[in-house]
């Protein structure tokens, strides 16, 4: 319609702009989001839309997702965007399902970098000393300390999150600092300590020398690192094999400065070994002629190539099963008199020999394969007279003790997390004893601090461990096989994983992980609240009295865990027993720890959060579900230590669903980083573009794997924005016009408008399957495709004619409104979890007098009974006769025979009878948007259009006969065949004499 109508034939042009049903709306064609959607989100909480969501669901089936709590220590980045927005289609598109979708915000608060926040900026930049945390005062002080910092950042990342429309109880979010939850966390660490799990050991632990303090596996990543390795000598000195005699067991390894803390070698008995003898080698080699050497025989040939040995030859088989009768001695022994005890040999279900020697050096103080096998054979090492005490030869500086003798105070890594001294002093020692056979260097994966981003060492500390493998004793009473490890695993294969990768890759974990480390050496944080007595083998007991437990808890409340650590604790806790050798542990909970009680203190706690009411979860015989979704680093994280803490104290995992997503990237597929410039900041998308924006990117991409992001791709996302935003506009601005008391009944519409509710039926299944399993990228792919090319490209460009030129009377025009009052009711509704503040600012147009917000209706009921199938199918074929049409009338715009579609009257040859019938009662002209057309049934002329997949069917274009109407700008012969309006069609005169009816001067 963007000609200009032509002059009628009368003296003047008539203008009958006036009566035409053209669209109005307020609606604006360009978005304004940056500015229009802080003014939406001002409405939001004028309305009190979170309390008015929650009234509008009481009674319903709760769907509640948890919120992963994010840390609290700087503004929020593209992930966090991503997940939050994730989070919040889920519960507003749960909600819309039919539940009671509720969503809390949370903090996680506590830990190690807002400790490193504080020291920097509050005292190393000031040139002040870090406190001494034995003085109660300065450890309190710096406590509050640590807490306005979380305070300011949480305010900081509340405004950023609601910026991006996130709808939730933000005026109550949970806190783990909050007093209420640090006295839960104490409660739920008080209930392993009553079930017996809890207990203070002594293994080797992962330890950031930079952090100085433990760190658990989920705390870890794995980075490229260049290692020192090299291949050592053990002298046997066992006189049961004197045919051993002058031999050496070589092992290798990557960690030279374990050496010192060596205590045993392990061998397989299932990996076949020999004896061989050096016979050539160079006069400067560390290897010697006539050195013999036991080696597993699959690798000796390249042990021997890396000792630069250039002949040898194997002189004897040795049974790998009498191996451990083997002895020898330490390679260090001599240096300083610290490391003349015996070096048994024991068989280690690790050992292999794809790698190394076929041997492995064994130091219990620094690996955990280490630490079983010594563990595991402590009995025997006894009964040979072999001390089993393990030694503490790495301190928490990393630097070695007086227990490494000959190498106190040399570092493995420094404060920085660099290479220190050790490594070389220790490899020094080897080649001056001549214990070394090689050395050189491998670059290969190993752990670092995913915080510090700095290697981390494997050393024996005293720590604080829940059992993954002791019965659990509940009442007294512990059942066999009652572990924490097996009650995890059944919770894994009871809980719906989406993607259902995720179950694979936590069971993995659990499976296979060690004793739960939940210790720390630092000063923010819960307390390890319990009491202890050391016992005499070095273990301690744990006081378990209820009266010193709720003191302590009821102290939480009030005060926060600062409690814990003022003057007098000790005293105020124990009260009458303050006399007994009790004492009190000062070690901080593992942040994981705390995060993974936060189910205690949000799902459970009515007092503090009422707003989720009673939650009866289909485990426990109810019918509410809840969700954990976070990215798929978490499966190792949060919903790791979530589902220990919960399986441990409840007997089942926290939640029923877990959904993860993948990482962003740039649009190259590489990680961001700030020094590569390849960031995508929230903050500035919105400003720029608007929050819909990224939450239309989030909700398109496959977000189970990592996703993409970056300027491309946002112009892709505002381009798919627009066209979906000029739908919504388009049918705001024609259903000014309809009015409700003149709805058409479903079977009083043409096929066109039941057709289409028909293709409406089909998508209101797909998007309720869609949103039901958190699939959003169909989601949008499934109402961008119907919006653009059923509804934009072909429904509305038909009935634009009708809708606009056709008497007010008109049955036709009142049916095609009807029909898109019910289009644009079911699209705002499906699309509003996505686009939140478009569809909700499109929503107080379309129906004012309605609910408040998009957000508080349902998605539309009782949609799938409009579908006909047999509809369907007669219309498929009328399209594909339209798409010949549409082909030819191109070809001739494309020659310029034509202008618009209009001036065409395209002739139609069926060769098919069956499809000849098909189009009997339909008019071509309407669905193709030309002026007339013919249908001839048979063959059509070589020179006819025809396209090969639609066999028989056929289309000549001829120019439309008549005279353009001044009103339609059809082309027709009826034009002037009424007198009082001669420039327009008989449809157009009376729409005109309906509109002066009206009183509408023309």
């Amino acid at each position: 319609m963007s000609e200009k109508p032509q002059k009628s034939q009368k003296t003047e042009a008539n203008d009958y702009s006036k009566t035409l049903f053209l669209p109005q709306t307020e609606f604006p064609m360009r978005a304004g989001l940056p500015q229009r959607e802080p003014e939406i989100l001002k409405y939001w909480n004028d309305i009190g839309l979170y309390d008015k969501l929650r009234q509008a669901a009481q009674g319903r089936d709760k769907f509640v997702l948890h919120d992963g709590p994010p840390y609290a220590n700087g503004n929020i980045h593209i992930g966090h965007a991503l997940n939050k927005i994730l989070k919040d289609v889920v519960t507003k598109s749960q909600q819309m399902l039919g539940f009671d979708s509720n969503y809390v915000p949370g903090w996680d608060c506590h830990g190690l970098p807002i400790e490193w926040k504080i020291e920097e900026e509050n005292y190393r930049k000031k040139g002040k000393q870090k406190p001494d945390f034995r003085d109660s005062a300065a450890m309190v002080a710096f406590r509050k300390e640590c807490r306005a910092y979380a305070t300011h950042w949480i305010n900081v990342q509340r405004e950023e999150f609601k910026r991006l429309g996130i709808i939730g109880d933000w005026d109550h979010p949970y806190q783990t600092m909050s007093y209420p939850a640090e006295a839960q966390i104490a409660r739920e660490l008080m209930k392993f300590a009553a079930n017996g799990t809890l207990y203070r050991g002594s293994k080797p632990v992962m330890w950031s020398v930079v952090e100085k303090t433990a760190l658990a596996e989920a705390e870890v990543e794995y980075e490229d690192y260049t290692s020192d390795m090299v291949w050592v000598k053990f002298p046997v000195t066992s006189p049961a094999h004197g045919v051993l005699a002058s031999a050496s067991v070589v092992i290798w390894t990557t960690t030279p400065w374990t050496l010192p803390g060596n205590r045993a070698i392990s061998f397989s008995p299932k990996i076949a070994y020999g004896l061989y003898k050096v016979t050539d080698a160079p006069a400067d080699n560390w290897a010697r002629n006539g050195d013999l050497l036991i080696l597993a025989d699959a690798l000796a040939a390249d042990v021997f190539k890396q000792a630069r040995v250039t002949a040898y030859e194997k002189v004897r088989d040795i049974p790998g099963d009498t191996l451990d009768a083997v002895e020898c001695a330490h390679p260090l022994r001599g240096l300083g008199g610290g490391y003349e005890f015996i070096v048994p040999l024991l068989a280690g279900e690790h050992v292999t020999d794809d790698t190394g020697t076929g041997f492995v050096h064994t130091a219990p103080s620094h690996g955990r394969e280490d630490f079983d096998v010594w563990m595991a054979n402590t009995r025997e090492l006894d009964a040979r007279g072999i001390p089993t005490a393990i030694p503490y030869t790495v301190d928490e500086n990393g630097a070695y003790t007086a227990q490494a003798p000959g190498f106190t105070g040399k570092r493995v890594l420094n404060d920085k997390g660099e290479k220190g001294d050790a490594n070389e002093a220790v490899i020094k020692a080897l080649i001056e004893g001549g214990k070394l056979l090689a050395r050189g260097r491998l670059k290969h994966q190993y752990p670092h601090s995913w915080r510090s981003k700095k290697p981390v060492i494997f050393r024996n500390t005293p720590q604080w461990f829940i059992a993954m493998d002791k019965d659990i004793s509940e009442d007294g009473h512990a059942k066999k096989g009652d572990t924490l490890r097996a009650r995890a695993l059944h919770a894994i294969s009871v809980t719906q994983w989406v993607p259902p990768s995720g179950e694979n890759r936590i069971n993995g974990m659990i499976a296979n992980r060690p004793d739960w480390v939940i210790s720390r050496q630092r000063a923010w944080g819960v307390p390890i609240a319990v009491f202890v007595r050391e016992k005499s083998d070095g273990s301690a007991e744990i006081l378990q009295d209820e009266i010193v437990n709720q003191r302590i808890t009821e102290a939480f409340m009030e005060e926060g865990a600062d409690a814990w650590y003022m003057d007098g604790a000790r005293e105020r806790f124990l009260g009458s027993r303050a006399n007994e050798d009790w004492k009190k542990v000062d070690d901080i909970c593992d942040v994981w720890f705390d995060s993974g009680s936060t189910h205690a203190f949000v799902l459970e706690d009515r007092q503090n959060f009422p707003q989720l009411g009673n939650i009866v979860r289909k485990v426990d015989g109810g019918n509410d579900t809840v969700m954990y979704l976070e990215g798929s680093d978490q499966h190792r994280g949060w919903f790791h230590s979530s589902l220990l803490e919960s399986a441990g104290t409840r007997g089942r995992a926290p939640y029923d669903i877990v959904l993860t997503h993948g990482f962003t990237l740039d649009e190259n597929g590489r990680k961001m980083s700030k020094s590569l410039g390849n960031t995508v900041e929230p903050q500035k998308v919105i400003k720029d573009s608007g929050a819909d924006i990224l939450r239309l990117w989030v909700c398109a991409t496959d977000y189970a794997d990592d996703q993409r992001i970056g300027p491309e791709i946002l112009k892709n996302t505002i381009e798919t924005y627009r066209k979906l935003r000029n739908s919504i506009r388009w049918m705001l601005g024609t259903l000014h016009h309809f009015k409700a008391s003149e709805k058409v009944a479903y079977a009083e519409m043409p096929e066109l408008e039941r057709l289409m509710l028909h293709e409406l039926a089909g998508h209101a299944e797909t998007i309720r399957k869609a949103y039901a399993a958190f699939d959003y990228k169909t989601v949008v792919a499934s109402l961008s495709a119907f919006m653009n090319s059923e509804l934009s490209a072909f429904y509305f460009d038909i009935r634009k004619d009708t809708l606009y030129c056709d008497p007010p009377s008109s049955l036709a025009r009142k049916a095609a409104l009807t029909a898109i009052d019910m289009l644009c009711d079911a699209l705002l509704k499906w699309l509003a979890p996505i686009l939140s503040f478009t569809t909700d600012e499109a929503w107080r147009m379309f129906r004012p007098n309605a609910e408040p917000s998009v957000h508080l209706t349902l998605f539309p009921a009782d949609i799938e009974k409009l579908r006909d199938d047999k509809l369907a199918a007669k219309w498929e074929t009328i399209r594909n006769v339209r798409r010949v049409v549409t082909g030819a009338l191109e070809l001739e715009r494309a020659a310029k025979n034509i202008g618009s579609s209009l001036e065409a009257s395209p002739v139609i040859y069926i060769a098919d009878r069956n499809v000849l019938m098909t189009l009997f009662d339909t008019d071509l002209a309407e669905v193709c948007i030309t002026s007339n057309y013919e249908v001839r049934e048979g063959e059509a002329p070589a020179s006819a259009f025809r396209l090969d997949a639609v066999p028989g069917v056929a289309v000549v274009v001829e120019k439309a006969v008549g005279t353009k109407c001044a009103r339609s700008w059809k082309i027709s012969p009826t034009v002037g065949e009424d007198p009082e309006y001669p420039d327009v069609t008989p449809r157009d005169a009376q729409a005109l004499r309906e509109w002066k009816a009206l009183g509408v001067s023309l």
